[in-house]
């Protein structure tokens, strides 16, 4: 199964290095298998070259060792070794690609990170998330074509564009799963499979882990954590992002992050207004929440973006105080200038307040597209060259000019 892009001697490279060191299986793993499935046997458009996932039996690290030894640093520019992990990632021939030692898995609690041990290339297929992702083709079987390995129904839930997951309890195990699935889903034009949306509906329902929202943050198992938001950061990176949030919504997945994104029927509308206004896509995720600083710093977003939720909370405070209890349906785009440079507001808290579609944010926006940017009609060196003294008169000048400007726009 040819996938465009790869080098056609870079399988046999890695087979012959198998070879040599006595190692067991070699197998190619995971989306480009999946990919290219769907491209030759499915008729569906290349997409591109995927993540190249390789899995070994044995050790990875010896296994690109001897690759460097062997072929030099013209051919593996890089190559950088997660000793702990099993893992290596290297540019082989132009590619990158990453080599891990096949491993078993075990979660100790459901939603905490799995204790890993060496294993064999099935029990590495168990590991991952769906029937699809969890087909293998082995490459090092000396004078025979690979073989494609197919465990748990890959080609059947392929030929059904569905996504399966392999047990019962994978959703307790790794709710990051379910983002992922929205991923696929909007990525490959999936569909859950009915047993599949059962389980997440189930599961999320149930609620098992012992973490719940509310409780102590230190608390929080990574998979509704810190890998959530790394599945979110892709999620709106890598995909058409508006068909994979109405994906989580339609699956009734929304309470993994807050219940009220799951009811929130203006959530579309609020991040497109986000993107448009080039507003970080999950810093207004979490904002549309009913408790956005205690999931941000749940999700340990970048502490920028929760600097920029605490202060449009503190705006959100501020117009509550002193804005909208005052007739600011007539404020001229003068008075809105005026009131909102006077606390130094942030154009991107505003943008984020008019993203989230709050109660002002038509004038908001106005002031944030157009007001701000307005100026005198003369600067201060022109006052200077009419033989004015520096100091603050001169700037209370400029300031005046400015707002009379302002007094006619709209």
């Amino acid at each position: 199964m040819e996938l465009p892009g790869i080098p056609a001697d870079l399988l046999g490279t890695l087979q012959e290095a198998v070879r040599v060191l006595g190692m067991q299986r070699l197998a190619l793993v995971g989306g480009a298998v999946r990919d290219g499935l769907l491209h030759h046997v499915h008729h569906d458009a290349w997409r591109g070259l995927p993540d190249l996932d390789f899995v070994v039996e044995g050790s990875s690290e010896a296994l690109a060792t001897h690759l460097r030894d062997c072929l030099g640093a013209g051919r593996i520019p890089e190559l950088r070794v997660h000793g702990s992990f099993g893992t290596v990632e290297m540019v082989l021939d132009g590619v990158w690609l990453d080599l891990a030692q096949s491993r078993t898995e075990r979660y100790p609690e459901p939603g905490e990170n799995p204790l890993v041990q060496p294993g064999r290339l099935q029990d590495d297929l168990l590991r991952r998330d769906f029937t699809i992702n969890a087909m293998a083709l082995v490459l090092n079987q000396e004078g025979a074509d690979p073989e494609l390995l197919d465990l748990h129904g890959g080609q059947q839930d392929l030929a059904a564009r569905q996504l399966n997951f392999l047990h019962e309890r994978s959703v307790e195990d790794d709710p990051t799963r379910v983002i992922r699935g929205a991923r696929y889903a909007a990525r490959l034009n999936f569909s859950l499979a009915p047993q599949a949306l059962d389980q997440v509906q189930r599961t999320v329902d149930a609620w098992p882990w012992s973490w719940c929202p509310g409780d102590c943050l230190s608390a929080v198992p990574p998979a509704l954590g810190t890998r959530l938001r790394m599945e979110l950061e892709l999620l709106f990176r890598r995909e058409p992002w508006r068909l994979a949030l109405t994906h989580l919504q339609d699956w009734r997945a929304m309470p993994l992050l807050d219940q009220q994104l799951q009811v929130d029927g203006r959530l579309q509308r609020r991040l497109h207004r986000a993107e448009r206004m080039n507003v970080p896509l999950l810093c207004a995720l979490v904002a549309a929440s009913a408790t956005p600083q205690a999931l941000s710093k749940r999700l340990q977003m970048p502490l920028q973006q929760q600097r920029r939720i605490d202060q449009w909370l503190a705006f959100q405070g501020w117009m509550a105080e002193h804005v909208l209890p005052y007739s600011w349906q007539n404020w001229s785009a003068a008075h809105w200038t005026e009131t909102l440079e006077a606390q130094s507001w942030d154009a991107d808290v505003v943008a984020l307040e008019v993203a989230l579609i709050g109660p002002c944010w038509r004038p908001l926006l106005r002031w944030w597209g157009r007001w701000r940017h307005v100026t005198s009609p003369f600067t201060a060196r022109d006052l200077l060259e009419q033989g004015m003294q520096p100091g603050p008169e001169l700037g209370k000048l400029l300031r005046e000019a400015r707002l009379r400007v302002l007094e006619g726009a709209r």
